[in-house]
């Protein structure tokens, strides 16, 4: 930020007050913002005292003063344990739910005399359910909120999980399953849209990575445990009922532990509510650069507020059709485009990875648990260099060499069975591992006001690629052989690492408002 008495504004406030002014000319242009870089270089204590008064040009809001106070670190550090805690909560509540299906089905099968389509229809209605819950729940949070759709989110996982209980034994027992496994879908869908941005505009630049990486850590705990649970429960002769209502005990503990969690910042920033969300940020934010970004997201604003003005238009509500606006097109493509090619491949190696682990005695109970270890492993590995080595190093290098070994397997066909063993452990690791930063970048790359529907559409367009590679490639490696149908699933993972090479942003230590600056230029 230049010290000289240069007559143009340097500042995202000065920059603001420009546009004010010009908004009342009609010959003036709002000038935009030319080097989002240097609009933050600004030094963290004018920040921080901004953070104890009303925004000069926002709107006086009534506030509670009890939620305006300043508080000690101690209540804040404890605030951001509570908000990590009941987010990872609700991913492994994700995981456990869709895991605590398998080790019932034959119990449903023989009570309730399923075949293949009702199998079929009862596995597909969370699938759908994500298709549908995260777009929809993504542009809810950005109208109404988060902290409003945070609680609606986890009450809709209570109502679902708790309705297995009164499952009928009758005809309708299929439909009944499917509509709950559905809505369970939807939540699963909003917690993805709702969770990730919460969390993501209360976290810290330098652990932002960790944190989003975590959840994605405890779905693959939560999975495993349903996996363990379910079975053990199972050995012991409880019923299936029970056994797959038991998501509704943690439903239930995380359902009151979201009960008076506070609005987010950002979104309170988007909607032209600046007083509230200073003193939100005064009562429960601790890190000196959270605050930066916070009054940085309020110069955003200005800018776009006063532009608005002077054009005689008003600033846009969330939509699909902005994500695909010049503005945020090569986000979404990135986002949406980098989340599908991650997981496509996963599910299409993992439909003869039984058959290989077989082969080494490693099938059943210990090749599933196994197998969840080591892609968690995987996970465990990113979040811990995240926010060290940065996002890139992390997302593209991973998806060409499992390009290369999806190719490999494609094209060698008749490989030794410890080298295709070798290789599918090796997938297994490195997809994990990139497909972490699946959880990351959607929460960090949209600004304020797209945050929740551009992580919604990305989550839900990534669900076509499971169903692709659950569906479509048992079909294919009938039809046209094993060994194309993995040179198909290379060539997914190739797109993928082309679409990374070109358009992933570096985000390591960047306060979300610089990040919506950068991109959104």
């Amino acid at each position: 930020m230049s010290t000289s008495n240069d007559s143009k504004p340097s500042t995202p406030k000065e920059l603001a007050a420009e546009n004010s002014l010009a908004a009342a000319s009609p010959d003036a242009e709002p000038r935009s913002i030319q080097n989002p870089k240097a609009v933050f270089s600004v030094t963290a204590e004018p920040r921080r005292e901004q953070i104890s008064m009303t925004h000069p040009t926002t709107p006086t809001a009534s506030v509670d003063a009890s939620k305006s106070k300043e508080t000690s670190s101690n209540f804040k550090r404890r605030f951001m344990v509570r908000l990590v805690a009941v987010f990872i909560g609700g991913m492994f509540l994700d995981g456990y739910i869709l895991g605590i299906i398998g080790p019932v089905t034959g119990l449903m099968r023989s009570e309730l005399h399923l075949n293949a389509l009702s199998l079929g229809m009862i596995a597909a209605g969370p699938l759908v359910g994500i298709f549908v819950g995260s777009p929809l729940a993504g542009w809810a949070t950005d109208k109404f909120g988060r902290k409003p759709m945070f609680l609606v989110d986890m009450g809709l996982f209570l109502i679902a999980s708790g309705a297995q209980f009164f499952v009928t034994s009758g005809d309708g027992a299929v439909i009944q399953l499917a509509i709950i496994r559905f809505i369970m879908g939807v939540a699963i869908g909003g917690e993805y849209s709702i969770g990730g941005p919460l969390l993501s505009e209360f976290s810290p630049p330098k652990l932002r990575g960790r944190l989003l990486g975590l959840t994605l850590i405890a779905w693959y705990v939560g999975f495993m445990m349903a996996f363990i649970i379910g079975t053990l429960l199972h050995d012991a002769g409880t019923p299936w009922r029970l056994i797959i209502g038991t998501s509704t005990i943690l439903a239930f503990v995380l359902f009151l532990a979201r009960l008076g969690l506070p609005e987010s910042p950002s979104w309170l920033i988007t909607k032209g509510r600046h007083t509230e969300a200073l003193a939100i940020a005064r009562r429960y934010v601790e890190s000196p650069q959270m605050h930066d970004s916070i009054t940085g997201e309020m110069d955003l604003r200005m800018i776009q507020e006063a532009q608005a003005a002077k054009s005689g238009t008003k600033i846009k509500g969330a939509s699909i059709g902005m994500l695909f606006s010049r503005q945020h097109w090569r986000t979404t493509l990135f986002t949406a485009g980098f989340w599908f090619c991650a997981v496509t491949p996963y599910f299409a190696i993992a439909t003869f990875a039984d058959d290989v682990l077989n082969r080494f005695g490693f099938g059943g109970w210990t090749g599933g648990v196994g197998l969840s270890a080591l892609a968690a492993a995987g996970v465990v590995t990113t979040v811990l260099l995240i926010d060290k080595l940065g996002r890139r190093i992390l997302t593209v290098p991973g998806q060409w060499l499992c390009a290369g070994i999806l190719l490999i397997i494609g094209v060698w066909a008749d490989a030794p069975s410890i080298i295709v063993l070798v290789l599918f452990l090796a997938f297994s690791f490195f997809n994990a591992s990139y497909t972490t930063l699946t959880q990351v970048y959607p929460a960090e790359v949209f600004p304020g006001h797209l945050r929740g529907i551009g992580m919604g559409f990305s989550a839900a367009f990534s669900r076509i690629g499971a169903a692709l590679g659950t569906f479509a490639l048992p079909w294919a490696i009938i039809n046209i052989g094993l060994g194309p149908s993995m040179i198909v699933a290379a060539a997914v993972a190739l797109l993928g690492a082309v679409l990374s090479q070109w358009l992933a942003p570096e985000t390591k230590g960047r306060t979300l408002a610089e990040i919506s600056a950068h991109l959104s230029h």
